[in-house]
């Protein structure tokens, strides 16, 4: 019979291995910074700025007001840290992962595919070109030096017109031919060749066995979640859920994985053998839509017991609770969401709505107003401000105002 963890003991051995199971340092260093990046191994980008960029609110949520310009290095210079390229979907990853996920990623959805071979083939070369000649550079950049602008007439995707250099740059990125250098002020990309960025510069572009690739895959996204089952092992960089089972089980004979059973989790549950259970989580953390330990919904809901759904693309009028929503972590239990916007010129912290989940301990208000005041200081913000949407909200109110 396969040893077992009791689901409050999984939901704590998930938020170890997350790193939010304890309280944390006063003043964070540049060591615990890059510690938890190493534990999560991806940091989530997307360009939704309403409240800061979403890769810098894991490590707020795990260590309080750290300086985001260590982040900033991480990813800007040399040696980098950290490396731009897709994982759960575009992260900035650990650099020893992108040869794995090179073999493993395949995100056409833009690219240049099904552009004409002669065009496509033209631009390649032409911005490859221009990139070993000057880097980095944003696409913009790169279509005003080339003379080519918006040079395909259907090129439309999600929505978005897509220019043919704009698109070559999009497949050659997915590719792991170029990558990004940085970001601009825009959060535009700034392009150059992989071998002149990555720290382990040409030979970043080797293949690996795709796997022996797969095998570290698991059992790194084993390892940043503690206790898993296949499908939230897969869903961590995205990889394919039949095959991951197999790597998981491989990993499992090796002696390399262990294979539980939690109660109402579906499927083989797997614990990585670093993993610890806390005997009592003391985190409390607002968490990103894009953190990583939210962004896999089927796990969040398996694992906490809520639903939840970023509802930016949603029309106002359906919304139900917002259109920037953070879940409210307190303990081992989610125990409220917000919605939240910075405004910046005004100095405030909004609150737009904010509601209680079911079985919210009696302290909620008052442990959610000392971090909104903890989040409206790392933001560079004067007050929190309190609007009377949700259930949560009257309450909400009286506690940030006593503080």
């Amino acid at each position: 019979m396969s040893p077992a963890l009791t689901p409050d003991q999984a939901r704590r051995t998930v938020l170890g291995a997350q790193q939010l199971a304890t309280t944390r340092p006063a003043s964070p260093t540049a060591g615990q910074v890059g510690r938890v990046f190493n534990a999560l191994a991806l940091l989530q980008i997307d360009s939704v700025n309403v409240l800061t960029r979403s890769h810098y609110l894991p490590l707020f949520s795990r260590l309080g007001s750290y300086d985001r310009a260590l982040l900033d290095r991480m990813s800007s210079r040399h040696p980098r840290k950290m490396v731009e390229y897709w994982a759960h979907e575009a992260s900035y990853i650990r650099p020893e992962l992108f040869a794995d996920l090179r073999v493993w990623q395949r995100r056409t959805w833009m690219s240049a595919r099904d552009l004409p071979q002669e065009l496509r083939a033209e631009v390649s070369v032409a911005v490859l070109d221009l990139l070993e000649q000057k880097h980095p550079l944003s696409a913009r950049q790169i279509e005003a030096l080339l003379g080519r602008q918006a040079s395909t007439a259907a090129a439309k995707s999600w929505g978005w017109n897509w220019s043919a250099v704009k698109r070559v740059l999009e497949d050659l990125f997915e590719q792991g031919i170029i990558t990004s250098a940085g970001r601009s002020a825009q959060f535009e990309r700034l392009y150059a060749p992989t071998g002149a960025i990555h720290p382990h510069g040409a030979g970043a572009l080797e293949s690996p066995d795709r796997t022996e690739a797969l095998l570290r895959l698991t059992e790194t996204a084993a390892r940043s979640l503690g206790a898993a089952t296949a499908n939230a092992l897969a869903d961590y960089f995205r990889l394919p859920v039949r095959d991951t089972l197999a790597a998981a089980r491989t990993l499992t004979a090796g002696g390399r994985l262990e294979e539980i059973e939690v109660a109402g989790w579906k499927g083989p549950v797997f614990l990585h053998p670093e993993a610890t259970t806390p005997r009592q989580a003391r985190g409390r953390a607002l968490l990103s839509p894009f953190d990583s330990l939210v962004f896999d919904r089927r796990r969040l809901q398996e694992v906490f017991g809520i639903e939840y759904r970023i509802e930016i693309y949603t029309p106002a009028h359906k919304r139900r609770y917002g259109y920037y929503v953070l879940p409210f972590l307190l303990g081992d239990r989610i125990v409220a969401r917000v919605d939240l916007k910075a405004d910046r010129a005004g100095g405030v912290l909004l609150v737009q709505s904010a509601h209680l989940e079911p079985e919210a301990p009696g302290n909620t208000d008052v442990e959610l107003a000392a971090e909104l005041a903890l989040m409206a200081q790392w933001l560079g913000l004067s007050e929190v401000m309190v609007r009377p949407v949700g259930n949560l909200a009257p309450a909400l109110k009286l506690a940030v105002n006593r503080d």
